[in-house]
């Protein structure tokens, strides 16, 4: 247990079974003391007394919910060790019909929120901790219809590397992960329709849609000690090496019907 008394925060974690989720357990699991926060309160607390944590409400997108946060984590516990943003939310739509008010939406959960949650959390964290971001695949290899999403992760993973540099200094490590298909309520929808599934698990070389588990696995590893930083690190069982399936070729068409997931 690498992580005993550790101090975490998980933001993003309030779905069951999902990645935030996957990740707050199997940090819980390794000793760490885990704060959990997300929109919605309710799920958090059930998560926070299956782990003994601590569920503090927070919207990714507010900037003063992100300093509240960290505020609070440090009345608490004095200082923090271990920062992992898995707060995110899909847009579909294309460049030529896009919306204004989701494109804003879409910066400030999927770009922005983590310019903020970095400088806040590194604020308080201890020299040596670590700060890993969920990005996406899609940020290297386009879908249609989710350039909104794609392109705020892509600065991401740029934002990344800059904060390497930055807090450097103070042996902070700095990193994303950028998640293949995984089985999450964000992605049911296109799971859900018959043969998509096949069609993803022909394209992965492992010949299998990620779990929350794999992924948790390897924000937790991000977050021992290392010598890792400012890499994106793709998590897609091998896709970044094939392609991502065209939606003419995915029964249902990614989804591609609706306007958000």
């Amino acid at each position: 247990m690498q992580l005993r008394d550790k101090i975490a925060v998980v933001l993003g974690a309030s779905a069951e079974g999902g990645t935030g989720w996957a990740i707050a357990e199997t940090l819980a699991r390794e000793g760490a003391q885990v704060v959990i926060a997300a929109r919605r309160l309710s799920q958090l607390q059930k998560l926070a007394q299956r782990i003994g944590g601590t569920a503090i409400q927070c919207d990714a997108a507010k900037p003063e919910d992100i300093a509240a946060l960290a505020q609070a984590i440090a009345d608490r516990h004095g200082s923090l060790d271990i920062a992992i943003n898995s707060a995110a939310m899909s847009f579909i739509g294309f460049i030529s019909d896009g919306d204004v008010a989701d494109l804003q939406r879409s910066l400030d959960i999927n770009y922005l929120a983590h310019v903020h949650f970095i400088r806040r959390m590194a604020a308080i964290m201890n020299d040596g901790g670590s700060i890993t971001l969920i990005s996406s695949s899609s940020a290297a290899q386009p879908v249609p219809s989710r350039f909104a999403y794609a392109c705020a992760k892509a600065a991401t993973d740029c934002l990344v590397r800059y904060a390497a540099l930055e807090y450097g200094p103070r042996g902070i490590r700095v990193n994303s992960i950028l998640p293949g298909p995984i089985k999450t309520e964000m992605a049911a929808r296109v799971f859900a329709e018959p043969g998509a599934e096949a069609v993803f698990e022909t394209a992965i070389p492992l010949g299998r849609i990620g779990s929350p588990k794999d992924f948790a696995d390897t924000c937790v590893w991000l977050a021992k000690p290392g010598y890792i930083t400012g890499v994106n690190l793709p998590v897609s069982g091998g896709l970044h090496l094939t392609r991502v399936p065209r939606p003419d070729e995915i029964p249902g068409g990614l989804g591609m019907s609706a306007n958000k997931s």
